[in-house]
């Protein structure tokens, strides 16, 4: 689990085919990697990927043909943003993210207005429901507060101090960007199809 929150910039230094997918050498940049193990967790661009081997300030990832096909940033050399998975006992300064993407978006602007920016995305037919005014919305792993919602269409106001820490700053008009929907807003609306079929509700 994550909190959308980026540690740090790092960069994909090589991308090298496995049997079924690919394995990512990564310089993760200022990361702290004093407590990470193989094994653990870490976020590239808000895709979960499991440290496989650590060497010095790079770090490989094994990601799966799965992985690839619904998901971008992943295929090859780019910056990434970084996290590393949440410890109970950490704040949660953005919301509940997973890793898990669930969609693909098309950046239609992304403009300055004044100090900060306007970033407005397309998302997927099947992921516009579950964006909603003021809610929460994961992009290439920045937990972010949507400002405005029409029709397949949101915006989303970006300050300065996030443009610079992330790679957001990178995008223009025709960008594609890993999205992922709020954690909440996908059980309530599973909740709500299972009751409305009769099926289940409790007690």
């Amino acid at each position: 689990m994550f909190s959308g929150i980026v540690a740090a910039t790092g960069r994909i230094l090589s991308v090298s085919p496995l049997e079924d997918g690919v394995r990512l050498t990564v310089d993760v940049g200022a990361l702290d990697l004093d407590d990470v193990q193989l094994g653990d967790s870490i976020a590239n661009s808000g895709v979960c990927l499991t440290v496989v081997a650590l060497d010095g300030n790079t770090v490989q990832f094994d990601v799966s043909r799965e992985t690839l096909n619904c998901t971008v940033g992943l295929d090859a050399p780019a910056e990434v943003n970084l996290e590393k998975a949440l410890r109970l006992a950490d704040r949660l300064g953005g919301h509940l993210v997973t890793g898990h993407v669930d969609g693909i978006g098309e950046v239609v602007k992304f403009a300055p207005v004044g100090e900060s920016h306007e970033l407005v995305i397309r998302a997927p037919a099947a992921l516009a429901g579950y964006i909603a005014k003021k809610g929460s919305v994961t992009i290439d792993g920045v937990s972010l507060t949507v400002n405005r919602v029409d029709g397949r269409e949101f915006s989303i106001n970006l300050i300065p101090h996030t443009v610079q820490v992330t790679t957001l700053k990178r995008l223009a008009a025709g960008s594609t960007v890993n999205l992922e929907i709020d954690l909440i807003a996908r059980y309530v609306e599973r909740m709500q199809a299972w009751r409305d079929t009769g099926e289940g509700a409790p007690a």
